[in-house]
């Protein structure tokens, strides 16, 4: 009886992932539209739960993902090219796990099926943030939850 085949994200680079296989690495957490603040002197990160105005802050879906740029000119668009330059996105990100040559984690929505595993698993940061035309000065938002695993205690 023949083998299944493995998934893509096991077998292919990001290079040579289709739009439609790229795309659905995507878990939809929300947390890389999240706003960080970088320290110019030490380069040191901070997260904040303060989001981009384009994110629905209940689904943590882009309200206008096609024209994003247009909206918000400095959104970052990922790319396999883009990846190796950017040190912020959360460790459970698919991208990033797959440009490490590592798996997906279970509750990811390709493993699962289900897009609602993400939120279920705690990596979603739907119900934990505030949107930028709320928030005020994002120091007073800073926390560390974006840069953990699900699950994890943090402020």
């Amino acid at each position: 009886m023949p083998q299944p085949a493995s998934p893509f994200w096991r077998t292919k680079r990001l290079q040579d992932m289709t739009t439609a296989e790229w795309e659905s690495l995507c878990d939809g957490c929300g947390r890389c539209c999240l706003h960080k603040l970088r320290d110019e002197e030490t380069d040191a990160l901070e997260y904040t739960n303060v989001s981009c105005r384009m994110l629905d802050i209940t689904t943590c879906a882009c309200k206008d993902y096609p024209n994003r740029a247009r909206e918000v000119p400095d959104c970052i668009s990922l790319t396999p090219d883009a990846l190796a330059e950017i040190d912020w996105l959360p460790p459970s990100c698919a991208y990033r796990l797959v440009a490490e040559h590592r798996d997906l984690p279970a509750w990811h929505p390709l493993v699962t099926g289900n897009p609602d595993t993400t939120r279920l698993a705690g990596a979603s940061a739907a119900g934990r943030i505030i949107s930028e035309v709320d928030a005020g000065p994002l120091e007073h938002h800073i926390v560390t939850w974006p840069s953990q695993w699900p699950g994890r205690s943090a402020r």
